[in-house]
C-alpha cells in the first residue's frame, strides 16, 4: 500500500474534535514497526515511539514498555499522562499515515457489552428499556484493529453493525462504588459490536419450561466481530463522555448518528453494576451500546463483502474496517 493510500486511510482518524475536551488530549496506539507491535503516542498527524523517547528523554519507568496493556496493568497511565508534553514535543517522530495500527487493547481478560443502553435502540425494536444493565461478552477471537477485515462466517448472511463507546478499565477494582467508579476509567476507544442476527435470533428450542433466548454467544462472539481503535483516549482529556457524537456509515452512507447524552445507563453506573462480584482489571473493556440505526431493526440491507464500516466518536477518532465473505 502507498503511502498516499495509508494517508487516505488515516488522517482524519485521529483528527480532535470541537468537542468538550481538555488542551491537549493523550491518545495512544499500537503500530507495527519491523513486524512488532509497538506503542506509539499520538500529536496531530504524527507518532512518536514511547520506549524511544522515554530512553531518549529519560523518563525511566516507561523505557521498557512494549504495549498499553503493559502501560495499564504496570500503573504507568499517570506517569505517562504527566510527561505528555515533554514526549510530543520530542523531534524523533514520524507520520501516521506510514504505519499500520493495531487494536489499543491486545489481550484483555475481559470484554463486556451492554445491550440496549440507547434509548432510540430501544424504540427502534418496539422494546420497553431495561430497569438495569444487561450485559453479555464476547472474547479475545473476537478483537481486532483498525482496518483489519471483519469476516462475516459461512454460517451467517445477516451481518450487522453497532458503533458504541468503548470504556478501557485503568486498574483493579470490585465491587465500585458509583461515587468512585470514573477513578477506574483508563481512557476510551471506538468499538463496533459486529452481530450476526441469523444467529443471535435463532428460533431454536427445546421445549423446556424456562425458554433459552437468544443465542448472544453465537450471534455475537465469532471471529473478528469486535472491532477496537483507534486509539486509546485517555479520560483526563475527555471531560464529559457523554456529549460525544457517535456516528456510523457504510460505504460513506449515514447509518447512525446520534450522542452519548442518550445512554440510559451511564458510565458509573455501568462499572458500579458490573463490578458488583466480579474484579475488573486493567485493559479489561466495557462496550457501552449502540444507538437506533442498525439493520436488523431497519430496512438497511445486512453487510456483504467489500463493504467499508466506519464507526466514529468525536473527540476520539474513527474505525474503519472492510467486510470479507469467509
Amino acid at each position: 500500500m502507498s503511502h498516499r493510500q495509508l494517508r487516505f486511510k488515516y488522517q482524519q482518524l485521529l483528527e480532535p474534535n470541537a468537542q468538550p475536551l481538555g488542551v491537549s488530549i493523550l491518545k495512544l496506539v499500537h503500530y507495527l514497526k519491523n513486524g512488532s507491535v509497538r506503542v506509539g503516542v499520538v500529536h496531530k498527524d504524527h507518532i512518536s515511539d514511547l520506549i524511544e523517547t522515554a530512553k531518549a528523554l529519560d523518563i525511566t519507568p516507561l523505557r521498557e514498555v512494549t504495549t498499553i496493556d503493559q502501560v495499564l496493568s504496570a500503573g504507568l497511565l499517570d506517569s505517562l499522562v504527566g510527561t505528555h508534553r515533554k514526549i510530543t514535543t520530542y523531534a524523533t517522530d514520524f507520520p501516521i499515515e506510514s504505519v499500520i495500527l493495531r487494536s489499543p487493547i491486545l489481550n484483555p481478560e475481559k470484554i463486556l457489552l451492554v445491550a440496549r443502553n440507547y434509548l432510540s435502540h430501544n424504540v427502534e425494536q418496539n422494546a420497553t428499556p431495561p430497569s438495569e444493565p444487561y450485559f453479555f461478552t464476547k472474547f479475545r477471537n473476537a478483537l481486532i484493529g483498525p482496518n483489519d477485515p471483519i469476516l462475516i462466517p459461512k454460517i451467517s448472511s445477516k451481518a450487522d453493525w453497532e458503533a458504541e463507546l468503548a470504556v478501557i478499565i485503568g486498574k483493579v477494582g470490585k465491587n465500585i462504588p458509583r461515587k468512585d467508579a470514573m477513578e477506574y476509567v483508563a481512557g476510551y476507544a471506538v468499538s463496533n459490536d459486529i452481530s450476526f442476527r441469523d444467529l443471535q435470533f435463532s428460533t431454536r428450542s427445546d421445549n423446556a419450561a424456562v425458554a433459552l433466548g437468544s443465542n448472544w454467544v453465537k450471534g455475537k462472539g465469532l471471529d473478528s466481530s469486535f472491532p477496537l481503535g483507534p486509539c486509546l483516549a485517555t479520560r483526563d482529556e475527555i471531560t464529559n463522555p457523554h456529549n460525544l457524537d457517535i456516528s456510523l456509515t457504510v460505504n460513506g452512507e449515514t447509518r447512525q448518528h446520534s450522542n452519548t447524552h442518550e445512554m440510559i445507563f451511564k458510565l458509573d453506573a455501568l462499572i458500579e453494576y458490573v463490578s458488583a462480584g466480579m474484579t475488573l482489571k486493567p485493559g479489561d473493556i466495557i462496550s457501552t451500546g449502540t444507538p437506533e440505526g442498525v439493520a436488523a431493526f431497519t430496512d438497511q440491507k445486512f453487510l456483504k463483502d467489500g463493504d467499508v464500516v466506519e464507526a466514529k466518536i468525536s473527540g476520539i477518532g474513527a474505525l474503519r474496517n472492510t467486510i470479507r465473505r469467509e
